[in-house]
């Protein structure tokens, strides 16, 4: 990723970290589970760039960024992410086989998985990470 990307893609914004920052800090996750550099990381360029011109830094804040992201990612969308899409996925493979064509697009379905995922809960099956 080479600098004129990171200019155009607009993933790091001084104005997007602050919001992360913000949503970190409310739901308790920015001191509790995120390492001490990784804060102060995110805490100067908040202060000091007005934008993000480096690779490395540009780099280093979308790893926080991914970490932070993954923090605030409720149990329930991480349940459907792994359990509900891999269901999906089954229930269309079998409906294929069995000659339903509407099936092929049940594996990408989001709604589809989540009510798989909150059945599969609800009979008995775990949300922890």
């Amino acid at each position: 990723m080479d600098s004129a990307s990171l200019k155009d893609s607009g993933l790091l914004d001084k104005r997007q970290l602050v919001v992360l920052r913000r949503r970190a800090l409310r739901a308790g996750v920015w001191f509790r589970s995120l390492p001490r550099i990784d804060r102060v990381l995110v805490d100067l360029t908040i202060r000091v760039a007005q934008s993000i011109r480096s690779v490395m830094l540009a780099d280093s804040l979308l790893s926080v960024a991914r970490k932070l992201e993954d923090l605030l990612e409720s149990r329930i969308c991480k349940f459907v992410r792994r359990e509900g899409f891999v269901l999906a996925c089954k229930a269309s493979q079998a409906a294929l086989k069995m000659g339903n064509l509407f099936a092929a697009s049940w594996s990408s379905d989001c709604e589809f998985a989540r009510f798989l995922a909150v059945m599969k809960f609800n009979s008995g099956g775990s949300l922890v990470t």
